[in-house]
């Protein structure tokens, strides 16, 4: 079992997302699904949004994100035009259908693409509307679900725990309550994975 931390808004996670799927097919793992908002961990956690960061790390952040792109062999828009836009209604969609028992894999996979290489904005109802259907759900059901005060209550509940598993950004996979935090560290978890070695602890 892993546990996955991560919002429809991070490049990093787009970029990481079928890497992390395969793996855990290869190993045989379930996954457990948590949409988090980014602003609650980082407000928590002393991350800070992109708009707030200085400027050499914003652009250190082109740097990787072309470096990653080309070894993930995955298109990204390095500057998608919605990439401000509310990611909420999205990631709350994906809660709504994990509370339905659906598999949201068709859903994220459309998601992480509508905004990171089609450059659509995930915020819109419309697009959302032409997601789900594509992936072959009932896209006025699950808008209306995913606007519910019921699933606004675990979308937030996902964050709390996020900060309580000790996550910091996204995308973040723990594993028996070991967190890899960022794409970058897949490779790491593999090792994991593969020695089947117990979890580092702090010291």
């Amino acid at each position: 079992m892993i546990d996955y931390y991560f919002s429809l808004r991070s490049p990093w996670a787009y970029l990481g997302h079928q890497t992390f799927m395969a793996m855990t097919k290869n190993y045989g793992l379930s996954v457990r699904y948590f949409p988090v908002f980014l602003s609650d961990v980082f407000q928590e956690t002393g991350g800070l949004p992109l708009a707030k960061r200085h400027p050499a790390r914003q652009n250190y952040r082109i740097l990787e994100l072309q470096r990653w792109r080309e070894k993930r062999n995955l298109p990204l828009v390095l500057h998608p035009a919605y990439m401000a836009s509310d990611p909420r209604l999205a990631d709350r969609v994906i809660v709504a259908l994990l509370e339905d028992k659906k598999d949201p894999e068709a859903f994220i996979q459309a998601g992480f693409e509508a905004l990171w290489v089609q450059d659509q904005d995930i915020a819109d109802h419309a697009t959302l509307n032409r997601l789900l259907n594509a992936a072959g759900f009932d896209a006025d059901h699950y808008l209306a679900r995913a606007q519910s005060e019921s699933i606004i209550s675990i979308h937030d509940a996902n964050a709390r725990q996020a900060i309580a598993a000790g996550v910091i950004g996204s995308p973040c996979y723990v594993r028996k309550g070991e967190v890899f935090w960022g794409q970058d560290r897949l490779e790491l978890l593999d090792d994991a994975l593969r020695s089947n070695r117990e979890p580092y602890r702090l010291i």
